[in-house]
């Protein structure tokens, strides 16, 4: 089954809208997979969406292959870059700022609502959530002004829909952002990428190391360095203990991340990460019977894995991140998103 990081999707009220992801980056999507999860749900906007004759065989199949929607493509290629986007300084591909990210979703979510009323009755967020997501904390200005014409575009489009839905509180916040928007002040995303541990100290000796990487379905969006072999492992042993030492270099922002150390492909020992220059680091002891289970194998046999751990969690592999790194590198300029643009406007300056 092809892992969901290949598969944009859209999920609408009683149904899923699924893409090629190959096909959204470059720009030449022609199709959409609709699949329906509620026939009754998805009959009324699914009948404004593609006609009578359509619908009537859509609900019949319960799936179908349809001509794509330009305003389903974007709002499925946005969705996917706020979470599966490989943002990875050491391979060229820098941060997207979120706030640009939901901004121009808040823009793409009205646009579907607009060609099919009650397509998105269920959806994760309303344009207007999205658009306070966007805003909240200054953070629209701060990513603006290398975008400032597309983003006061946006906010005007925004403004005028908030308007006419007598959404004044929306509305004026709007029109706050395009009266400021002359004055922001660039944002700067802090980043440093590091690598390795610290030296063993005077006693202490490495039992077992090694190198890993992060899986990005286990962790949160845009916090770390999408590379290989960004995690560095090292159990060491002293006079009274044997701990699990853990690096990951290339953080750009804060979460609640943990490292299980797992033997084959059973968990041993588990160590909270703490965000640090430019890394999350952590340190564990390992308890007796974790240390003499170390003590007698190869290293490896031992892994290491950051982020969710459950057998649930359907993972990527090192094929399906090299394969979405270079589709990312080979997407034309032409059909970047505002975000995208701006990242690259900003990449010389920041990284």
């Amino acid at each position: 089954m092809t892992h969901p990081v290949h598969t944009p999707v859209v999920a609408a009220d009683g149904g899923l809208f699924r893409f090629a992801l190959a096909d959204l980056l470059a720009g030449r999507a022609s199709s959409m997979r609709l699949e329906l999860t509620d026939a009754g749900a998805a009959e009324p906007w699914l009948t404004r969406l593609a006609g009578t004759e359509t619908s009537l065989a859509v609900l019949a199949k319960g799936q179908a292959d349809l001509p794509v929607r330009p305003e389903l493509g974007r709002l499925a290629l946005l969705l996917w870059l706020r979470r599966w986007w490989p943002a990875s300084p050491s391979l060229g591909l820098p941060s997207l700022d979120p706030a640009l990210l939901d901004l121009e979703t808040a823009a793409a979510t009205a646009a579907v609502e607009d060609i099919a009323e009650g397509l998105l009755d269920s959806f994760e967020a309303s344009p207007a959530e999205l658009f306070d997501t966007a805003i909240a904390d200054g953070a629209l200005l701060a990513a603006a002004p290398s975008v400032a014409g597309e983003v006061r575009d946006l906010c005007t489009r925004l403004a005028a829909r908030f308007d006419d839905q007598d959404d004044v509180v929306r509305a004026e916040a709007a029109a706050e952002v395009l009266a400021r928007l002359e004055t922001a002040v660039p944002g700067q995303r802090a980043y440093a990428l590091a690598a390795g541990t610290d030296p063993v100290a005077p006693g202490e000796g490495v039992l077992a190391g090694g190198r890993a990487s992060v899986d990005w379905a286990r962790v949160p969006p845009g916090i770390l360095d999408a590379a290989e072999e960004t995690v560095t492992w090292r159990i060491v042993t002293a006079a009274a203990t044997t701990r699990l030492e853990v690096d990951v270099a290339g953080a750009f922002a804060d979460a609640t991340l943990t490292a299980v150390a797992t033997l084959d492909g059973e968990p041993f020992a588990e160590v909270p990460l703490a965000l640090g220059a430019g890394r999350f680091t952590g340190a564990a002891d390992l308890d007796e019977a974790a240390s003499r289970l170390v003590a007698s194998v190869h290293s490896g046999r031992i892994g290491l894995v950051v982020g969710v751990a459950a057998e649930g969690v359907a993972g990527t592999t090192a094929e399906d991140r090299a394969e979405v790194v270079a589709l990312v590198r080979a997407r034309p300029p032409e059909d970047r998103t505002l975000a995208e643009r701006a990242a690259a406007a900003s990449t010389e300056e920041e990284f």
